[in-house]
């Protein structure tokens, strides 16, 4: 995903891309070198706090992450001071219980409410089987 939100913004834009893991920090820096992609930073986050800057994002899409974050309000409330004005926030995930790499749309929705977030799009073209899905919302 990194490669392709990079290709988008081009040149002139920045792609944040963040992990907790080191090792996917360094597979994304090399990667980037290797394809010549300035754009794209590499963020060592914690796994309650993005680390990224502020004021600094008007896109942030996790792709079947959410299920795995222990403490996703709190994620979330050191999510918001990098969100601009109207930026948008998609989560793809799995239907699911938690503990089968899946959480349930209506958990994720019910805490992105509680965040501030209110739900602006649902799609299901990620399969179109029903299994997943992919959530926007924005803030309140």
């Amino acid at each position: 995903m990194t490669v392709r939100a990079a290709q988008r913004v081009g040149l002139d834009g920045t792609v944040f891309a963040e992990d907790i893991n080191p090792q996917a920090i360094k597979a994304i820096k090399d990667r980037a070198q290797r394809e010549h992609l300035p754009q794209v930073h590499a963020v060592l986050g914690l796994p309650d706090d993005p680390k990224l800057p502020p004021d600094s994002l008007d896109a942030v899409v996790m792709l079947k992450t959410y299920h795995e974050i222990a403490h996703p309000r709190l994620l979330l409330r050191n999510l918001i001071p990098a969100l601009r004005p109207g930026a948008k926030l998609g989560i793809i995930d799995r239907n699911g219980n938690g503990a089968n790499h899946g959480l349930d749309e209506a958990i994720v929705i019910g805490e992105l409410g509680e965040a501030g977030f209110r739900r602006v799009g649902c799609y299901d073209f990620t399969k179109a089987d029903g299994e997943d899905y992919f959530l926007i919302f924005e803030r309140e």
